[in-house]
């Protein structure tokens, strides 16, 4: 969207305040000690999984540190959709070294994981107390992301999702504070990622443009970031799906997900992450499979509301359509048609989710913070219905 056109759309006030550095570019992982040594940091943590040291990727980030005589310490122990446990196990190899700043190296887990530990380590207390926004009260460690997946905007976004441990709830925890000084966006680094990565985090991110343009939070800005977003995935998607190792398609995805993330940021997400967290909790679906099977019907169910808003997304996602349809179907065909190049799953029976667990399910995204955002207002029975949609 033209700075112009995002001007004639503003209204009396704004509050923006971008706080990340976003760094982009093939090669850019080789910058890193230099923005550690401009925070003045001599002793980083650096946040990764497994998966990541398998890949190489950290011990390439130790190297370029070590080269410049900064010798950083690691927490390899983060697992998919990060609990309160992952976050207090990185918070003793934090306090055991004293650290000065953190690196999060990975996913959107190990981003979160990151921005959990900088909680606890700079503010105390446990990951409950920072269940909403702007909890934190004071200064928090400098924090550089490095995302190795264009899926959550985790690195543009000052919120980090973390689970209870015994109860499985997800918490958003968000405040300015934790956003990240710096972003590194490598496109090289997201090669690594198998096809079912690539795919459900994919997925994920285009929820991340389409949710934020329509929400009740949403604004010219927010709405500039999503539009931006969905217009660099929505084209790139099925690119980097048949040609995996191509490093334009790669960092078309990883910079319109971080772009998506800044639109969250600005604008929060709706129902179809309401809907696909209890998947996830309940089923072990994950997190960007979930969200490919509820977000058409989502986006259909708004479109009542925001025709407007998906005729713009529409007219942006490569694809023709048939002129009579409206923009929310055209949004929904496109997110399906994505959907089935990605090889994901169309129909929760298909992930053996049978309707008598639908009350359940509706109860807690009921629950879910991101449904209060969402542009229509859902109740239990229209969350309900949802699923029976997705069935």
């Amino acid at each position: 969207m033209p700075l112009e056109s995002i001007i004639t759309k503003l209204s009396t006030e704004l509050d923006f305040q971008p706080i990340t550095r976003v760094i982009w570019g093939e090669g850019k992982i080789s910058s890193l000690a230099e923005h550690i040594q401009k925070l003045g940091s001599k002793k980083p943590l650096l946040v990764s999984d497994p998966g990541i040291v398998r890949a190489g990727h950290v011990e390439r980030a130790l190297n370029i540190l070590a080269e410049a005589g900064i010798q950083a310490v690691v927490f390899d122990g983060v697992e998919e959709n990060p609990t309160t446990e992952h976050v207090a196990n990185g918070l003793k190899v934090a306090q055991s070294h004293e650290i000065d700043s953190i690196i999060g190296l990975g996913g959107g887990s190990s981003m979160d994981c990151a921005k959990g530990i900088n909680f606890l380590y700079s503010c105390g207390g446990k990951m409950e107390d920072y269940w909403g926004e702007g909890k934190a009260g004071k200064s928090m460690l400098p924090l550089i992301a490095i995302p190795t997946t264009a899926g959550t905007g985790s690195e543009t976004q000052s919120f980090a999702l973390i689970s209870n441990a015994e109860t499985h709830q997800k918490m958003a925890c968000g405040d300015k504070n934790a956003s990240a000084k710096v972003a590194i966006l490598d496109p090289v680094l997201t090669i690594s990622q198998p096809f079912e990565v690539t795919s459900a985090t994919g997925m994920d991110a285009i929820s991340h443009a389409v949710e934020s343009h329509v929400t009740l939070r949403k604004n010219a800005i927010s709405q500039a970031f999503s539009r931006e977003a969905w217009k660099l995935l929505a084209t790139s998607f099925e690119g980097v799906l048949s040609t995996p190792d191509s490093v334009e398609h790669r960092g078309q995805m990883l910079l319109g997900a971080s772009l998506a993330g800044m639109a969250i940021e600005n604008s929060m997400l709706g129902a179809s992450h309401a809907l696909a967290n209890p998947l996830t909790a309940n089923f072990g679906i994950a997190h960007g499979v979930a969200i490919g099977l509820m977000l058409p019907h989502v986006v259909r169910f708004n479109s009542e509301v925001c025709e407007s808003e998906y005729h713009e997304l529409a007219d942006v996602s490569g694809e023709p359509f048939e002129s009579q349809l409206s923009g929310g179907e055209r949004v929904a065909q496109k997110i399906e048609h994505l959907r089935e190049r990605a090889g994901l799953p169309t129909s929760l029976k298909e992930m053996g989710v049978s309707p008598d667990a639908f009350p359940l399910l509706a109860e807690q995204a009921q629950e879910q913070w991101t449904g209060k955002f969402n542009p229509r207002p859902v109740t239990k029975i229209e969350l309900e219905e949802l699923y029976r949609c997705a069935l």
